[in-house]
């Protein structure tokens, strides 16, 4: 998947434009975002893009030096099942 990333945001588009698969992370307060919604398109189900989505957040929070606070119920489930990237997860 071609993932587009803006400083709070990683998304991919379907040819016409829409997105079909994002995460959003605004700023919660200095160095931490709130990881707070994830989205995938149903045509994508089952095929590990939210997981996906999770890689590419973390990769990004952790080259920025940012931490983050998990409000997204599918990224509290996707952390607590990669403890080894609760790094960047304040709190933890």
């Amino acid at each position: 998947m071609d993932f587009k990333k803006e400083p709070n945001w990683i998304y991919a588009q379907d040819e016409a434009g829409d997105v079909i698969a994002e995460v959003t992370f605004p700023k919660y307060k200095d160095g931490v975002v709130a990881i707070n919604h994830t989205y995938v398109d149903d045509s994508l189900r089952g095929q590990g893009i939210a997981g996906q989505l999770m890689e590419e957040t973390y990769a990004m929070l952790k080259d920025d030096g940012r931490k983050a606070i998990l409000i997204c119920p599918y990224a509290v489930k996707w952390y607590r099942e990669h403890p080894e990237k609760n790094d960047i997860v304040e709190g933890m």
